[in-house]
This record gives C-alpha cells, sequence and structure tokens, in this order.
C-alpha cells in the first residue's frame, strides 16, 4: 500500500494552512475548510463589528456542539443494541 502523504494549503478565515494528508482525505477536508468558511461568512454578515477570531470562536462552539450530538445519538444506539441484546438473551432464557 502506497502511504505517500499530500500536501495542500487549505484556506480558513483568510488564512492558508499547509496541511500533509492522506490523498483519500483531500475532498473531505477542502469541504470541511469550505463549510467553515461559509459559516464564517455568515457570521460577519449577522456581526460585522466583531474579528475573525470571534468568528472561528463561534464556529468552534457551533461544531462542537454537533459533535457532542453525534456522540449522544452513538451513545443511545448503543444502549438500543444493548437492551436488544438483553432482551434476545431474556426471550431465550424463558423459552427454556
Amino acid at each position: 500500500m502506497d502511504n505517500k502523504k499530500l500536501t495542500i494549503r487549505v484556506n480558513i478565515n483568510e488564512r492558508f494552512y499547509p496541511l500533509n494528508i492522506e490523498p483519500k482525505d483531500e475532498e473531505k477536508i477542502r469541504k470541511a475548510a469550505n463549510n467553515i468558511n461559509e459559516m464564517i461568512a455568515k457570521y460577519r454578515e449577522m456581526f460585522k463589528n466583531k474579528d475573525g477570531q470571534d468568528f472561528l470562536a463561534m464556529v468552534a462552539l457551533q461544531l462542537g456542539t454537533k459533535v457532542q450530538e453525534f456522540n449522544n445519538n452513538n451513545e443511545l444506539e448503543q444502549v438500543i443494541a444493548d437492551i436488544k441484546d438483553v432482551n434476545y438473551n431474556l426471550e431465550a432464557f424463558l423459552k427454556e
């Protein structure tokens, strides 16, 4: 397997960041940077007197909230799977 890294530059909030990434990750990283810039642009329109650091903080909070919601959903799915497992075992035990 070829483990060569790809060097790209992504623009986030009008700053360029060089990254060494797996080639397979390039599209998702570029899309993520684009999404961040779109979110910043929305905040820039709503709050014209703030600076870029404030916009980055608001975007980080928004994305952090989404990650937390995702984690909570995954935990709920695991609980549901565990309950189904217990239910299956209980039904099997009762049939004996």
